[in-house]
């Protein structure tokens, strides 16, 4: 009979496993995606895509390209996030088109469709455009797409997109009002964990696409003057600079904290 008792020499256990090649080839990638980021010239110009944020201080860090604190540059998890965002779009797409959707996603020349004004200083380019479809709804329309975790497009499910994302939302409305598209926006948010899509229409909402554009134009001005923006946190424990949730919306830790804080002193 087998002994099976502490000791033994027989009981069931299984080896531990070396730590194989994964650690290798994850380090790996991890690396390239680090030195492709810190290789991408920085944009010059107030982006649609975070306008809708709360503190006009850090949008025109952004605007300006001033560096990043130290060990605040994206980590290697998000940017392989906005890899997959990237890639999600076009899976979407994808399946629009085999729906029957006329989907246009660029222009003749390969490039996104889009807009730009101030001198090329406030720019936006859309995911696509819907033509027509075997939907009944009112073509052509703005097509928004965004990948996001469960948690969050289970909050965009419940409450929609307006309420949930309102940067989602005053991207959205820009993009209506700048590409003369005033039917009601197709919305998607595809779910990265389950790849089930969330679909609804946006109502264009003119007064939403001003004040946004109105945004723009101040911290165009106020860069050109050297002027400061205020910053919208009013201590350096708020979730706008630390990250967290704050009247109902979920602020990313902001990249340029130390500095901005030091301005303020």
């Amino acid at each position: 009979m087998i002994d099976l008792n502490h000791g033994s020499g027989f009981q069931y256990e299984r080896p531990e496993r070396p730590p194989g090649i994964g650690i290798a080839v994850n380090a790996a990638i991890d690396a390239a995606l680090v030195e492709r980021s810190r290789a991408e010239p920085p944009r010059r110009y107030v982006s649609t895509s975070g306008l809708g944020r709360e503190c006009l201080r850090q949008i025109q860090y952004d605007y300006l390209a001033v560096p990043k604190d130290e060990g605040r540059e994206f980590e290697p998890n998000t940017l392989r996030i906005f890899e997959a965002g990237h890639r999600a779009e076009d899976v979407v797409a994808a399946w629009l088109r085999a729906a029957g959707f006329d989907l246009r996603t660029a222009r003749s020349d390969g490039l996104q469709f889009g807009f730009s004004v101030l001198n090329g200083r406030f720019r936006g380019h859309i995911d696509g455009c819907l033509v027509g479809g075997p939907v009944a709804m009112a073509y052509p329309a703005l097509w928004e797409n965004k990948a996001v975790g469960a948690a969050p497009w289970k909050e965009i499910v419940k409450r929609g997109v307006v309420l949930a994302r309102p940067i989602y939302a005053a991207q959205i409305a820009l993009y209506q009002a700048y590409l003369d598209l005033p039917n009601p926006a197709l919305f998607t948010a595809l779910n990265r964990d389950t790849f089930e899509l969330h679909c609804e229409l946006v109502t264009f909402n003119a007064a939403l696409a001003q004040r946004a554009s109105d945004r723009a134009v101040e911290i165009v001005r106020a860069s050109e003057a050297q002027e400061l923006l205020p910053s919208a946190a009013v201590n350096r424990s708020s979730a706008i600079c630390r990250g967290g949730w704050s009247g109902g919306e979920w602020h990313a830790p902001c990249a340029w904290q130390d500095r901005c804080w030091r301005a303020a002193s």
